[in-house]
Order: structure tokens, then sequence, then C-alpha cells
């Protein structure tokens, strides 16, 4: 198995006993590590309990955003990847105490993930929001979405799924648009960017960046 490079910064951080307790109790049913098992593809109908269009989250945070999806969208299943243990904490519990059957969470590396563990055409959409932009110039290849890994998503994607992304750098915006713009497999739903959805909701975080004056970019392509 060969060691891919990080698309993201290692972060360490407290866990509560509220988090304590939803991973003791719920991880061992709506855990994924993703470690375990590469190349044993993850039955997603098996995993979620039906057939239904699955949406991969990347960077799910602490889970807000997340769940309040998964809450207005009960008809599609979510599947969140994660590598901050706090955050996957806090999403388990927030997802047991809205009552959401539609979410799973898995722990550790999207890329790997993906290339490991997701079957092709397995996808209805991946979701981006707001990855480490990794500013400096010899830190470029660290970032999530370059052509290698669009490739990897657009595989795992069916014809129609979409990929969107948000993020309030605008140098990055820009790296994403040209990115994805330049993949064959992939069209663009709207002129450079996209309004935003409402389906994606605007995080706490988000809404300081915008009162301070921050912009916010989002783009949404399809899987021809």
């Amino acid at each position: 198995m060969t060691t891919s490079i990080r698309t993201f910064h290692p972060r360490r951080g407290r866990l509560s006993g509220r988090h304590h307790d939803a991973l003791d109790r719920l991880w061992p049913a709506f855990g994924v590590t993703i470690e375990d098992g590469y190349g044993v593809p993850i039955d997603l109908s098996v995993l979620f309990g039906r057939q239904a269009p699955r949406v991969l989250e990347i960077g799910s945070g602490m889970g807000d955003a997340t769940a309040d999806m998964a809450a207005e969208d009960p008809a599609r299943d979510y599947l969140a990847v994660e590598v901050h243990t706090p955050g996957i904490a806090n999403l388990l519990a927030l997802a047991e105490a809205r009552g959401l059957t539609n979410v799973r969470v898995a722990r550790g590396d999207a890329i790997e993930l993906l290339r490991h563990r997701v079957e092709p055409a397995s996808l209805d959409a991946v979701h981006v929001f707001f990855p480490d932009p990794w500013p400096k110039l010899r830190h470029h290849k660290r970032r999530l979405i370059q052509p290698g890994h669009v490739d990897l998503l657009n595989s795992r994607l069916v014809p129609g799924g979409a990929v969107h992304c948000a993020t309030d750098s605008a140098a990055y915006a820009e790296h994403m648009l040209r990115t994805l713009t330049a993949s064959r497999q992939l069209i663009n739903a709207f002129d450079r960017f996209a309004p935003r959805p409402p389906y994606r909701p605007r995080t706490k975080f988000e809404q300081r960046g915008i009162d301070a004056g921050w912009s916010v970019f989002d783009l949404v392509f399809l899987r021809r």
C-alpha cells in the first residue's frame, strides 16, 4: 500500500464526557474505520440498511451542517468522513439526538476511503465544504481538489451526480474552478460560481466570515 500525501492537517482535541459516551455507544453501529478492510468495498446498502441515493461529505468538521442536511433530506443517506475525533463524536451525538437514521461516519483520509472502500458509480453527490486551502505554493500538492483526486471522485459518481465545493478562499476558488472545468467528465451547472444552494446550511463560522467581509464561493459540477 502506497502512502498518499495528506490533504488535511491532523488536529487534536479533547473529548468531553458526552463525546466519549457517543463514541462508546454509537461508533460500533454507525462508524467506519477506513483502514480496516482496504480493498474490501463498503456495502452501502448494508451500512445504511436500505437502497437510497448517497452523499459523501468530505471533512464534516463538528457535524452541524451534515446533521442539518440529513434532517432536511431524509430520502438520501449521508456518509461523512472526518479525521478529527471530537467532530466525529459530535456528529454521532447530534444524529442520535435528532433521531437521524441516514447518517454514518467514517474516520480517516477521504482519498483513501474513495480509493479503497467506495465502489465505482455508487455516489450521487460529493460535498467538499471549506477544505484546507493550503495557501503556500509549496503546499498546493496537498489540496484536495486537484486533477488526480477529481478523476477519482468522478469514477465514484453516478452519471448526473454532483460535485459541490465551497470555500472562502478566493485563490482556492479559482483553482477549484480551473481544475473542475478541465475535467472532461464534468460540466459546470452554472456560469463560473454557483449561488449558495438552499440545501447547504450556513454555519456560524461561515457567517462570522461573511460579517467580517469575506466572500464565499460555491461550485457545482455534474458528472456527464
